[in-house]
């Protein structure tokens, strides 16, 4: 690694994203070539998902890329969210299309036209779908991998229902597995909460959101959002049911979504100057075997010992590889494997197959120990287990000691400056948030909610907003964000 994440942090992420086979860069920028090796952890972490919306009985669908001119302009609020960011398709060749088309930057304006015919009765309802595919969203000056980039991976569920509790319910339902993906599986600590009126969802009814904090610089990040949608987007494509009664009413829906940018969160959260620290629940592979061959050593042994070390492991379940590569030196294969960032390494020389044992090397934090080879399943699983737990509460720490809880405008501006996860008492309204956007506007970009927690501290009578000495109506976090 040419840079220490400490020292020059954006050019660490740069090198470390690429160094560990993670994405190259493609000409068009913006634009990356995920790898096997992102791909692999998506897949896992999309197994996980898959599983639990299955639970609630989503259906898969795949809705087009394209979307019509005339359909994107229907829904006029939302489509000026996004109007800076969205492509457009407007040659065939070397003729002009008689109208432009989109590409799609999320799918409310390519699903809901057919909503409209697909729901009738109330038997339709709840209406749930869910898809898997890319998303283009164009304009923006600073990409950054996984973070901000202009083609994306994402799931997207798009749901209906007879009643405005159902929808709630399932909104914060969905955040909740969102909670577990970052700090279940990534172990990244995230902060669950609703976002304010100027940061909600483009003609949504409110978004909620988990939000984690990138502690090396002072940026805020939005790591999934669950909208209530509200009956706005029902309004405008007439999505109607008709009840038991004979009554024709506009459905609830909601949305919701998860990208990409999280495996970035994950490399931003646990990497350090050897490469990317992979979180054993997301790891393609947890456990590396390799020999390590001495002059005059039984290499057939060992390379017996090393494959049965393996064969062990995948079969308790666990998901163990081979290096046998013997055209690197075990030197070589440490580095590698540590830079790809797999939990636990195992050694197996000739010392360790004479006393019946190998030699394992965390990851996380370098511990190194001598197992038995007849309590490898049990030790391996163990220390998988504390590796997760350990990531988790190393990044919770970190985070944590950059939160700063202030009262007044002097002290949220010294915090900002500090690059702090500020927490600040506020009167929840709109144009204050503009307000304060507009004093901090400066080169490493404006302050602004980050969302409003759920788990909101004690707020005493008199308290004042720290922007406008009105009073205070809830605690908000705030700060820059990517």
């Amino acid at each position: 690694m040419s840079f220490k994440k400490d020292d020059k942090f954006g050019e660490w992420y740069s090198e470390v994203i690429v160094n560990s086979e993670m994405i190259e860069y493609y000409d068009i920028s913006g634009c990356y070539i995920l790898r096997p090796w992102v791909m692999e952890i998506w897949e896992l972490m999309k197994e996980f998902f898959e599983a639990e919306i299955k639970k609630l009985k989503l259906k898969p669908y795949y809705f087009p890329l394209f979307i019509t001119e005339d359909v994107l302009q229907k829904e006029k609020d939302h489509v000026e969210g996004f109007a800076p960011e969205v492509a457009w398709v407007t040659k065939s060749g070397k003729s002009d299309l008689e109208a432009p088309i989109a590409v799609r930057p999320t799918s409310e304006t390519a699903m809901y036209p057919y909503f409209s015919k697909w729901i009738r009765s109330h038997r339709d309802l709840p209406w749930k779908c869910n898809q898997w595919c890319n998303i283009i969203r164009w304009e923006f000056s600073s990409p950054t991998p996984f973070i901000r980039s202009r083609e994306f991976l994402w799931q997207e569920g798009h749901t209906a229902f007879a009643t405005k509790e159902e929808a709630d319910e399932e909104v914060l339902h969905i955040l909740e597995l969102y909670r577990g993906i970052y700090e279940e599986f990534l172990a990244v600590p995230v902060f669950k909460g609703r976002k304010s009126e100027m940061e909600k969802f483009a003609d949504g009814l409110y978004t909620t959101s988990v939000e984690a904090f990138v502690p090396n610089t002072g940026r805020g990040i939005q790591g999934a959002t669950s909208h209530c949608l509200g009956q706005n987007f029902a309004k405008m494509f007439d999505i109607r049911f008709e009840d038991e009664k004979g009554k024709r009413s506009f459905v609830w829906q909601n949305s919701w979504a998860y990208t990409t940018r999280s495996i970035g969160v994950m490399v931003m959260a646990h990497g350090d100057d050897k490469g990317i620290v992979l979180p054993p629940r997301v790891a393609p592979i947890q456990v590396i075997v390799i020999h390590v061959p001495f002059r005059d050593a039984d290499t057939v042994a060992i390379s017996g010992a090393c494959e049965s070390a393996v064969y062990t492991l995948n079969q308790a379940g666990m998901r163990a590889d081979l290096d046998a590569r013997d055209n690197y030196s075990p030197g070589w294969k440490y580095s590698h494997w540590e830079m790809k960032g797999i939990p636990l390494r195992i050694e197996i020389g000739p010392r360790d197959l004479a006393n019946k044992q190998v030699h394992i090397v965390r990851r996380d934090n370098g511990a190194k120990a001598d197992i038995p080879s007849t309590d490898l399943v049990e030790h391996v699983r163990t220390l998988l287990d504390e590796i997760q737990d350990s990531l988790f509460e190393a990044a919770k720490q970190k985070r944590d000691a950059c939160i700063e809880v202030i009262h007044t405008w002097d002290e949220f501006t010294a915090a900002l400056n500090e690059k702090k996860l500020i927490l600040a008492p506020w009167c929840d309204e709109e144009e204050v948030e503009k307000d304060v956007k507009a004093r901090t506007k400066g080169d490493l970009g404006a302050a602004k909610t980050l969302c409003t927690p759920f788990d909101q501290p004690d707020l005493p009578e008199g308290t004042v907003c720290f922007a406008s000495g009105k009073p205070a109506k809830t605690w908000s976090f705030w700060g820059r964000s990517y």
